[in-house]
């Protein structure tokens, strides 16, 4: 057999083989991988405990319906469950995406969500003094040993900064500005409000 006859074999097997796979009448076709195509889908918010439900559409090898959805290695076949005990959850504040050019949006919009409680005002001086002093002074109104060899660094009661509302202050310690760099890597969305309701205290002092 000369290589041309083997070429012809090969293709008209290739052929005969994608045929052999297409659905007819009652043949349902033959799928490579099924499972892929038609693996059980487990919605969070979602549950349908019906094993039946969906048959009539189903093309895999599972003996339940393609709409079913419910977990069964679970109590209950329950899709949701609670957290592994110990696991440290994300947090209660979403991820903060207003671009760093936005600041006059961010002054304009946010509202800072913790009230000037002692404890909040407490809590923000202490973290004022670690993440802050160094450059804006203990007070707010000279600059601290950093502001003092990098000179430049406004007092708080000064014209320019007076006024800033918390979302202009929140947005600064989050994306940073000028000189300032961001301190969203060492302080949470909470530290950061918490920081601002005290920087506010200096504003008016």
């Amino acid at each position: 057999m000369n290589l041309n006859k083997i070429y012809r074999v090969a293709f008209l097997g290739a052929v005969a083989s994608l045929f052999g796979c297409t659905a007819k009448d009652d043949f349902p076709g033959l799928e490579y991988a099924p499972n892929m195509y038609h693996s059980v889908a487990y919605e969070p918010l979602k549950q349908i405990k019906d094993k039946e439900a969906g048959m009539w559409v189903n093309s895999s090898e599972y003996e339940v319906g393609e709409y079913y959805s419910s977990n069964p290695n679970n109590p209950h076949e329950m899709n949701m469950r609670e957290p592994v005990p110990n696991t440290v959850r994300r947090g209660k504040y979403l991820p903060y995406r207003i671009p760093k050019d936005s600041l006059e949006l961010a002054s304009r919009i946010l509202k800072n969500p913790l009230d000037s409680t002692a404890e909040v005002i407490a809590e923000g001086k202490r973290l004022y003094g670690i993440f802050c002093s160094h450059c804006h002074g203990t007070n707010g109104l000279e600059p601290g040993p950093v502001g003092e060899k990098y000179a430049g660094v406004p007092s708080y009661q000064s014209p320019a900064l007076k006024n800033m509302t918390q979302g202009h202050i929140f947005h600064v310690l989050s994306r940073g500005k000028g000189r300032m760099p961001s301190h969203a890597s060492q302080l949470s969305i909470e530290e950061r409000w918490e920081i601002a309701r005290y920087v506010q205290v200096l504003q008016n002092q």
